[in-house]
């Protein structure tokens, strides 16, 4: 429980210790009934010893391994949900409803462990990535390049805000940690008593390395006149405040990355073929109301402009009147609420100014900004507000409706003409972060969604058949990127695994395969190899890159090709029939199926008996470069080229570069096959 008479004085974790700042607090205010949560301040803190500390722990970070990365996330979002309970108590002095701050509790910690996740499936087990192929730079393969992302030796620094105060930062140190880089997290000082809360809970953990993740608790004072092009500072804000920021000397003069993620007027489109009768129009109203009344619209992906055909204004705007109308606003810890508060009392003031500027150019047919009807709560002491919609006739003349956000629970209608006339209404949003599309005909969705994706960072289409499966417009995921072009920011955040490269740096290097492969821990053409053993049957603990078999060759006959197409079934006239083949442009005659010569090659280079490698469980970038005729002998040569041990369980991906050739060395096939090798044997 909060006390109220004793509010939380919040801390900066910095330089190893939890420290208060020195000057005068700033009191921060429950949402919903106006007590003081909390005070904030960070006076006195020394802010190039605090960049100072974190870029020396940074080495802690570089010197694990990807796997073990993902595995200290792992164990740190299992630990955290085991928590989520003393969050979600804090999380309501934020006004977010339970269900709100699921969104930011759940979906942040979730976030950490599907990183966890992907990182140790997608990514090899090593403290660098590759990146791309292996470009040959000689004919004789004696000078080849290969790209490769290493970690900055910077830190990252985080400037968040106040809507979600525990996603936004999660969603952030997920990809810098996992990509070997530390984070200074500064939260938006309204909601930052609950990132204090977690990030104490993290430091608790033990289960990062000290420095990895320090906390600043209210203004970052001459932090940026430290920053340096190691460094990479991420914004989530206003885009006034993060233009300001972006063009600071420091950053600047330093050519520091800086990624931005700004105002955002989203749109939800209406297709034409969606009357009031179709699935797509009830699922369209559905999802309007969510993301009008989600977090009191303080969602950076909130729908703001709702584009409907003109001739589906009047049915719109009655299911949104009925559906909006049954939203009771009140205290967020009250069951019956539907929609809790503001952020804070100054949020609401800015949002009423936002709907006055928006009211310029359209009518508010929806909802009275300046009479608030509360179920519990004060509408004067809590930043309440009841929804508002708006109606712009003729939006194509308008200004204010594409230009001004009222973060807060707020929409404009906008009807459209014609299919083109609602894209061009969508990207005179001048870019955000998400668009949505409801219709069930596909050239509609065709149209549309070519018109949206220049000016949009994700664009979702909604319709019958993804009804009970779709996540959503408003919902950022892990896999997706989230950001957008224009005034959205022109950042990009999350995407997978592609997250982690703001956070590393792209080098190309250039020189003799032998050295490339030291550099890389791959092996490619050109490198040392050795052949003694059989690799097969050398385990994890034994193998190492370069092992080689080169195999004994293999004539193919005209009886192996009808053989294998009658046990196949693949009859192909190029396999079949000699005058036919011929009449092929790219082939002098009956020629031998691809995938026999990948068969034949596994006879020639597996070695049958039980030993280390467990299972073969697939083949990555088969090309057949030439034709095989019978009567053409063909060889292997299998090459270690990768090996992936993972940091848990007793065993290892290896991938190996397969080249079959004719007998005078004209290459037939290139693959990498792809096996499961034991990292001891006998087990």
């Amino acid at each position: 429980m909060l006390d109220m008479k004793h509010p939380l004085r919040l801390e900066s974790y910095v330089c190893g210790a939890w420290r208060a700042g020195t000057g005068s607090p700033k009191p921060l205010r429950d949402a919903a009934t106006g007590a003081v949560v909390a005070e904030i301040d960070s006076t006195g803190l020394d802010f190039a010893e605090t960049l100072a500390y974190g870029r020396a722990a940074g080495a802690q970070l570089r010197a694990m391994k990807l796997h073990d990365r993902a595995l200290m996330l792992k164990a740190l979002g299992l630990r955290l949900m085991e928590q989520k309970d003393a969050f979600h108590a804090l999380s309501l002095a934020t006004g977010a409803t339970p269900k709100d701050g699921q969104i930011d509790i759940e979906g942040g910690i979730g976030t950490l462990l599907n990183y966890a996740s992907k990182a140790r499936r997608e990514l090899p087990n090593t403290r660098m990535l590759t990146d791309g192929v292996v470009e040959p730079l000689s004919k004789d393969a004696s000078f080849s390049a290969q790209h490769i992302l290493s970690p900055l030796r910077g830190v990252a620094v985080h400037i968040n805000a106040f809507n979600f105060p525990i996603w936004g930062m999660l969603e952030k140190l997920a990809p810098n940690l996992l990509a070997g880089m530390p984070a200074i997290v500064k939260p938006a000082s309204q909601t930052a008593y609950l990132t204090e809360l977690m990030v104490r809970r993290i430091i608790e953990t033990g289960l990062l390395p000290e420095g990895s993740l320090q906390l600043v608790c209210g203004g970052v004072g001459d932090l940026l006149d430290h920053v340096t092009g190691q460094d990479v500072v991420t914004f989530t804000g206003s885009a006034r405040t993060g233009q300001m920021l972006r063009a600071h000397p420091a950053i600047i003069g330093n050519s520091t990355r800086f990624t931005m993620e700004a105002d955002s007027l989203n749109a939800c489109i209406l297709g034409p073929d969606a009357t009031s009768d179709s699935p797509e129009f009830d699922l369209f109203i559905r999802e309007v109301v969510r993301e009008v009344t989600a977090k009191a619209g303080q969602k950076c992906t909130a729908i703001r402009r709702v584009i409907i055909p003109r001739a589906q204004a009047d049915a719109v705007r009655a299911a949104l009147d009925a559906k909006l109308g049954a939203i009771s606003v009140g205290l967020p810890n009250d069951p019956t609420t539907r929609m809790g508060a503001l952020a804070s009392l100054d949020q609401r003031e800015d949002v009423r100014r936002a709907i006055a500027a928006l009211a310029s150019e359209a009518e508010i047919i929806f909802g009275n900004p300046q009479s608030v009807q509360v179920t519990t709560g004060d509408p004067e002491a809590g930043a309440f507000l009841n929804p508002v919609l708006l109606y712009a006739d003729q939006p194509m003349r308008a200004q204010a409706i594409h230009d001004v956000e009222a973060f807060g629970p707020v929409a404009t209608l906008m009807p459209y003409d014609d299919l083109g006339q609602a894209a061009e209404l969508a990207a005179l949003g001048k870019g955000s972060l998400v668009s949505s599309l409801f219709t069930n005909a596909p050239d509609v969705a065709e149209d549309v969604v070519l018109g949206l994706a220049p000016f949009h960072g994700r664009v979702m289409i909604g319709n019958r058949d993804s009804a009970k499966s779709s996540t959503g417009h408003g919902s950022p995921l892990p896999m997706l990127v989230h950001g957008g072009p224009g005034r959205a920011g022109g950042g990009e955040e999350l995407g997978g695994m592609r997250g982690m490269h703001h956070y590393m740096q792209r080098t190309a290097i250039q020189g003799a395969p032998r050295l490339l492969a030291a550099v890389t821990g791959r092996w490619l053409d050109g490198a040392e190899a050795r052949a003694d053993t059989h690799p097969f049957r050398k385990s994890l603990a034994k193998l190492r890159i370069g092992d080689q078999l080169i195999t004994e060759k293999r004539e193919i006959t005209l009886e192996d090709i009808e053989h294998f197409a009658g046990f196949t079934g693949d009859t192909f006239y190029a396999h079949m029939n000699e005058d036919a083949a011929r009449a092929n442009p790219f082939f002098e005659g009956r020629v031998a199926h691809g995938y026999l010569i990948v068969s034949f090659a596994a006879g020639l280079f597996v070695q049958p008996d039980p030993g280390p490698v467990l299972a073969n469980y697939g083949i990555d970038n088969l090309r057949f470069l030439t034709p095989v005729y019978p009567g053409d002998r063909l060889g292997v040569q299998l090459t270690c080229k990768d090996i992936n041990p993972r940091a848990e369980g007793d065993y290892g991906e290896v991938r190996w570069d397969c080249q079959v050739s004719k007998a005078d060395g004209e290459v037939v096939a290139l693959y990498d096959v792809l096996t499961m090798v034991a990292k001891t044997w006998p087990a």
